[in-house]
């Protein structure tokens, strides 16, 4: 029999223990929560302050307004202006992102080569990007003036007729959608540069060894590894160009979109609306109908990386019965393949040849689906 005082004491957690335990548990919430934390305050509220205004009248004195439903909305859409800001913005989007990612490509493969003074190219390259998007805007907006602006005076060197940048719609997108450009495609350049860095250099001397010259190399390696990183350059190149502001705004001396409303976009005309009317239940309108329209854009976009990714790795040529098939098949082989070798080799070696052949042939053909998937 055990006396009670041989028997073992019972443990007992002190508050230090606890309070250790606790601060592993809660510590890293705290670290976090400045950002959520800023992120409410002047991001979700907002955000949801901008949605309630949106449905009211809103009279800005007195800080209050009237509910008035889907009025603003109905507002915005029966607008010509809004027709004509979103067709400006899409043309200008178009004009500058298609451009400046061809240009970002073609740039980032150039600074991937062995070439000297690699650093300084690359900070050359960024150095448009550092620049104040006003400053671009006012420098770019009397190049392409019309009448002493240096374009015409070089086309007009060459015997080109000049070209009227402001009064021309579809000129004044091409100079828009040019400081654009300059502005974003260093920016696009070097994220494209870090993803061609990653690529195995591996892949590129088998391929010198295979006779695969630079230009089948680009194609056949380059371009399908940099398929994640150009798909997130695309997007965010869409919601970036969908919300251009600074350029039209600076390209000439009234930021009104010109006296036609030539290179009014939906975030300019959303500006005028709220600080030139001081309509703010109008410009919440427009700021939700532009986020209704970058999501739906987005949502494209998603789909579009999902069957890209999808599509990557071998592609089998069997249909998914087939692929069923090749399993069970597969599995039976093994399965008898076992049977036969528990049993001391009963079967002759052809059949064991046959059985491990057809094994192979249908486990690769389920690998290589299951890879693409």
């Amino acid at each position: 029999m055990i006396s009670a005082a041989s028997a073992p004491a019972s443990r007992r957690i002190g508050f230090g223990s606890r309070l250790s335990s606790w601060d592993l548990k809660v510590s890293p919430y705290l670290y976090i929560s400045p950002f959520f934390i800023l992120f409410v305050i002047v991001g979700l509220f907002p955000i949801g302050y901008t949605a309630v205004i949106s449905f009211m009248d809103w009279d800005l004195v007195r800080g209050s307004g009237e509910f008035i439903g889907f009025g603003q909305y109905e507002w915005i859409l029966a607008n010509p202006k809004f027709w004509i800001a979103l067709r400006n913005t899409f043309s200008i989007f178009l004009l500058s992102s298609v451009p400046q990612l061809i240009a970002a490509v073609f740039i980032a493969a150039m600074l991937d080569q062995n070439i000297r003074a690699k650093t300084f190219w690359r900070m050359g390259v960024l150095l448009p990007y550092v620049m104040a998007p006003v400053a671009v805007a006012l420098i770019f907006s009397n190049m392409f003036g019309d009448q002493y602006g240096i374009v015409n005076t070089w086309l007009g060197a060459i015997g080109i007729d000049a070209v009227k940048w402001h009064s021309n719609a579809f000129a004044s997108h091409i100079a828009i959608a040019t400081m654009v450009n300059f502005r974003w495609t260093g920016y696009n350049t070097l994220i494209l540069l870090a993803a061609m860095q990653a690529i195995p250099r591996d892949y590129y001397e088998a391929a010198t060894v295979d006779g695969a010259g630079k230009l089948r190399q680009f194609f056949s390696i380059t371009m399908p590894s940099l398929r994640p990183t150009l798909i997130f350059v695309i997007i965010t190149s869409t919601i970036g160009g969908l919300q251009i502001f600074d350029e039209p705004r600076m390209y000439d001396q009234f930021g009104t979109g010109g006296a036609n409303s030539q290179w009014l976009t939906i975030t300019l005309w959303l500006y005028n609306i709220g600080w030139g009317e001081w309509n703010f239940g109008r410009a919440a309108a427009l700021a939700w109908i532009l986020f209704i329209i970058i999501l739906i854009i987005g949502l494209i976009n998603l789909l579009v990386t999902r069957s890209l990714v999808r599509d990557e790795g071998s592609r089998s040529t069997l249909t998914r019965a087939q692929l069923r098939s090749a399993r069970r098949d597969a599995k039976a082989e093994v399965a008898r393949n076992r049977a036969v070798h528990n049993a001391g080799g009963s079967a002759s070696a052809d059949d064991r040849t046959a059985a491990a052949t057809a094994t192979n042939t249908h486990g690769s053909s389920a690998h290589d689906h299951e890879v693409t998937r």
